[in-house]
């Protein structure tokens, strides 16, 4: 089971609509949450199931929009518990946490010049990668930048 899906609207400390945190939190928290509780029964019946969340550098570190990073740390806490929950039904969960990727979320961004973005067709070869490890050399989170600056 791969999830890509996340929404990224600008929710700061001092300013942001709770609507927007809200929408954040069913799109990127609740709904992996949703979908990984429906794909359990198949993915603990086959043994070797595998759960790859599309998180965000941004829940490895806390930039401008702490609300986008709330639910990209709490995606990691998912990922985290999966791990843990599930290791010994021989599900293992990644997190894949790219900075940016030239995608419509980041066709505004300024930080980043547009043809040094990370492509989508990398993280799809990172994605095939991790699917095809065996049980017993699982990666638990995968960090991908298109810069030196911002890597922990």
């Amino acid at each position: 089971m791969v999830n890509i899906a996340r929404i990224n609207l600008r929710v700061t400390v001092e300013h942001g609509d709770e609507d927007k945190l809200d929408q954040m939190w069913r799109v990127n928290v609740k709904g992996p949450l949703r979908l990984v509780r429906a794909a359990l029964p198949h993915l603990k019946a086959i043994g070797t199931g595998r759960v790859i969340n599309l998180a965000s550098l941004a829940g490895k570190r806390v930039g401008t929009n702490v609300g986008y990073a709330m639910t990209k740390f709490a995606l990691m806490a998912l990922m985290h518990g999966i791990r843990q929950e599930f290791w010994s039904d021989g599900i293992r969960a990644c997190a894949v946490c790219p900075g940016y990727v030239a995608t419509d979320m980041t066709a505004h961004e300024t930080e980043a010049a547009a043809p040094d973005i990370t492509q989508p067709e990398d993280l799809v070869e990172i994605v095939e990668t991790v699917l095809r490890l065996p049980n017993s050399a699982s990666l638990s989170e995968i960090l991908i930048n298109c810069r030196k600056e911002g890597m922990l």
